[in-house]
C-alpha cells in the first residue's frame, strides 16, 4: 500500500489537518495521538554526493496541512478529468505562476524570502522547479540536485502553493538520451513526496529533432515507473519541436490527437514567446484547447530566447485566450538574469531581495506580477478559495 492510498493513516491525518486546520494545537496534537501507532519511520535527507542512487526504501513521506486559504487549501490533490485540470471537487481550476530558472545557476534566487513574496504578494498558484540535465545540472551531481528539487517541493507545500517538477531536458532534444536518469530520479521524488497533495511531474522539458512516436514511446516507457510510486499525481508531457505542438518543425496537434499517449490522468505541454510565435503557434493552441488537456509550463513576453523587447499585446491575447479555456500557465522566470525575460534587475538574489513590490522587477516583472494578481474571474473556486 503506498502512503498516498486513501486509507493510509497519514494521509487521514492530512486531510484532517487541512479541513480542521484553524481549531490550533490541540486539535493538531489529538490526531498525532491517534495516528502515533501508524508504522512511520523518519530519516535524515542523504548528505550530497555524486551518485545517482535512489534515496533508501524506508525514507519518510511527510504530510503538512496547506496553510488556510491557499490554492492547495483550496483545491485540494488536482486530478485531469477530460480536457481540463480539476480540483478535488471536480472543478475546473487553472493555475497561474512562475518558473525558477536552472538551479544550477540561480537557486540563490529560491529562498524563503523569494517564495514568500510569490505566494503571498504576487499570489502565485504554482511554482515550476526547472532543474536542468545537462549544461551543468543533474548528470553532474544527481544527488545534489534531486536534494534542492526536494527541497524545493518542500518550500512550496509549506506556502501552499503547487509545484511543477521540471525535468528539463533541452539539449540534445531527444528524450530517450536521459530515459535512464529520468528514471532514477522521479523513482526518488515520486516515493520521497508521495503523500503530497501539490505536485504534477513536466517529464520532458522541451523535445525537439525527434518524431511524435519518439516522445510518446518515452513517455509510455516512464510513467508506469512513476506510477508504481505516486498513482494519483498528473504527468505533464512535452511536446514536438520545443513543446510547441509541433508547429516549430511543421506539424501541429493533430498528430497528438491521432496518437495520444497511453496512459491516464496526463496533460500535454505547450511553450510560447509573444515576440515571436505568432498566428501558426496561437491557431495550434487554440484547436487543441478543446480536444487534448494542455498545460502551459513556459513562456515569456519576449523572443524565443528570451531576450529583446517585450511584446505585452501578443502576451496578452495568449493568456486572454488562456484564461477563457482555463488553462494553467508559467511565466519564464523568477530569477535576476540579464535577460529581459527574467523578472528581477540583476544584483537582486545576490543581495537578498527587496522581494516585494516592483522596486526591483523589470518591466515583464512589474507585468506579470500584475497579470497574477487579478481577481480570479476564471480560477475555480472551491470551498475557501482566497479571494
Amino acid at each position: 500500500m503506498t502512503p498516498s492510498h486513501p486509507t493510509h493513516p497519514l494521509r487521514l491525518l492530512h486531510l484532517l489537518r487541512r479541513r480542521f486546520a484553524g481549531l490550533g494545537a490541540a486539535v493538531a496534537a489529538l490526531l498525532l495521538a491517534v495516528t502515533a501507532a501508524a508504522p512511520v519511520t523518519s530519516a535524515a535527507v542523504p548528505a550530497p554526493s555524486r551518485t545517482a542512487a535512489p534515496a533508501p526504501e524506508e525514507t519518510a513521506v511527510t504530510e503538512t496541512a496547506a496553510p488556510a486559504g491557499s490554492p492547495v487549501d483550496a483545491n485540494g490533490r488536482l486530478r485531469v478529468c477530460g480536457t481540463r485540470l480539476c480540483n478535488e471537487h471536480g472543478r475546473p481550476v487553472q493555475l497561474r505562476g512562475m518558473s525558477t530558472h536552472g538551479l544550477q545557476w540561480y537557486a540563490g534566487c529560491v529562498t524563503p524570502g523569494s517564495l514568500d513574496a510569490l505566494a503571498r504578494d504576487w499570489k502565485a498558484d504554482v511554482l515550476r522547479i526547472s532543474m536542468y540535465i545537462q549544461e551543468g545540472g543533474y548528470e553532474t551531481d544527481p544527488r545534489r540536485f534531486t536534494d534542492l528539487v526536494s527541497s524545493a517541493i518542500d518550500e512550496a507545500t509549506e506556502r501552499g502553493m503547487y509545484a511543477v517538477v521540471d525535468w528539463h531536458m533541452l539539449i540534445p532534444g531527444d528524450p530517450h538520451h536521459n530515459l535512464a536518469r529520468a528514471k532514477t530520479f522521479f523513482t526518488e521524488i515520486a516515493r520521497r513526496h508521495a503523500g503530497n497533495e501539490n505536485l504534477l511531474y513536466e517529464i520532458a522539458n522541451e523535445p525537439s529533432g525527434v518524431s511524435w512516436p519518439r516522445i510518446k514511446s518515452y513517455a509510455e516507457q516512464l510513467i508506469p515507473v512513476i506510477r508504481r510510486q505516486d498513482p494519483h499525481t498528473p504527468v505533464l508531457i512535452g511536446t514536438r519541436a520545443w513543446s510547441s505542438l509541433g508547429v516549430s518543425e511543421s506539424a501541429d496537434e493533430s498528430e497528438i490527437t491521432a496518437n495520444p499517449v497511453d496512459a491516464e490522468n496526463i496533460m500535454y505541454t505547450f511553450h510560447f514567446y509573444a515576440a515571436s510565435h505568432g498566428d501558426p503557434y496561437y491557431a495550434a493552441l487554440s484547436r487543441a484547447a478543446g480536444r487534448i488537456p494542455l498545460f502551459v509550463t513556459e513562456f515569456g513576453t519576449q523572443n524565443y530566447a528570451g531576450e529583446g523587447a517585450d511584446d505585452f499585446a501578443a502576451a496578452r491575447r495568449y493568456l486572454d485566450l488562456l484564461d477563457r479555456k482555463k488553462i494553467g500557465w508559467i511565466n519564464w522566470n523568477y530569477s535576476d538574469d540579464h535577460r529581459s525575460g527574467a523578472v528581477f534587475k540583476p544584483g537582486t538574489c545576490a543581495s537578498g531581495g527587496p522581494w516585494t513590490g516592483t522596486s526591483r522587477l523589470k518591466e515583464a516583472g512589474k507585468w506579470i506580477r500584475d497579470r497574477i494578481r487579478t481577481p480570479d474571474d476564471f480560477r475555480a473556486a472551491g470551498p475557501g478559495h482566497r479571494p
